[in-house]
């Protein structure tokens, strides 16, 4: 309304300033999430999502710095934005930071243009599953396991027990269903944009400046300089944020009265650490 209403003044009178609704999805993707783990996920992002898509303003404009996690998280962050763009007729530009790999490049490919730096790291299209095994590790300290099940699969990959083959065979087979949808995805979005590589979708992750060579990016560039190249000098961009959680308001450790005991922050906390070394896990393998 307001583009249409300026468009009725007089050419002298009219602002030629374009605002655009900017949202950052910086962060690992994975369910949950809170002050002790901020997260990526549906929850998280979709209110500014859809704050960003009420603006009047020709394009929203997407950071992403992301180096993956859920994709079932993942891909329902990349519905919504195309949801949105769809009923609000609205071209969709992501640019990428340091990283957009894996679950952060199916984000990504939400948009109608992607554009990366060329020391951006883009791509890793495939899945992994990571724990640890400690088979051995209860027998040293004289701990017995003791696991009862109704079902012969409910405790398959126990990480106390030594690995089965028909259980990595079974977990294969989940993988491949979830890749498969990944590749689907990537190619319905970014079709004869793509190079023929036989290594698009092994799981191998490329610099901005090689991704553009593969067709995964559309171009190299900031969101500042093509912003204003694009839509004129006096562009202005808005970052949209969600609203401060309850930490943000009363303080970080807040008191009794708000519900918050000293043995629920000990177990937050205690919770963050092990979270904290999954996600310092996800950004090492992209040398962050």
């Amino acid at each position: 309304m307001k583009r249409f209403l300026n468009r009725l003044l007089p050419k002298s009178w009219r602002s030629d300033i374009v605002v655009i609704p900017v949202i950052r999805l910086h962060g690992t993707i994975m369910p949950g999430g809170g002050q002790f783990r901020p997260s990526l996920s549906l929850a998280s992002t979709a209110g500014p999502i859809e704050k960003a898509f009420s603006f009047d303003a020709p394009v929203v404009a997407i950071s992403i710095n992301s180096p993956g996690g859920s994709p079932v998280q993942s891909r329902l962050i990349f519905r919504r934005i195309r949801d949105l763009a769809t009923e609000k007729n609205k071209k969709v530009l992501v640019f990428v930071e340091d990283v957009a790999a894996s679950g952060g490049y199916m984000i990504a490919i939400a948009g109608d243009e992607i554009f990366a730096d060329p020391s951006s790291i883009v791509g890793s299209i495939g899945v992994v599953s990571a724990s640890f095994g400690f088979p051995e590790l209860l027998k040293k300290i004289g701990v017995e396991r003791r696991v009862h099940t109704a079902g012969q699969n409910k405790a398959v990959l126990d990480p106390f027990k030594p690995e089965k083959k028909e259980d990595i065979e079974r977990l294969k087979a989940l993988q491949l269903d979830v890749h498969e949808t990944f590749i689907d995805l990537v190619k319905d979005r970014r079709g004869p944009k793509l190079k023929d590589d036989s290594d698009l979708f092994t799981g191998l992750f490329w610099t901005g400046k090689k991704g553009l060579e593969l067709g995964l990016v559309d171009a190299l560039g900031d969101m500042r300089s093509v912003l204003k190249t694009r839509f004129g000098p006096k562009t202005q961009l808005k970052l949209i944020t969600a609203p401060r959680g309850l930490f943000g308001r009363f303080g970080w450790f807040g008191s009794s009265k708000w519900g918050f005991s000293a043995p629920d922050i000990a177990a937050a906390a205690a919770s963050g650490v092990i979270d904290a070394a999954e996600e310092r896990a996800l950004w090492a393998r992209f040398g962050l």
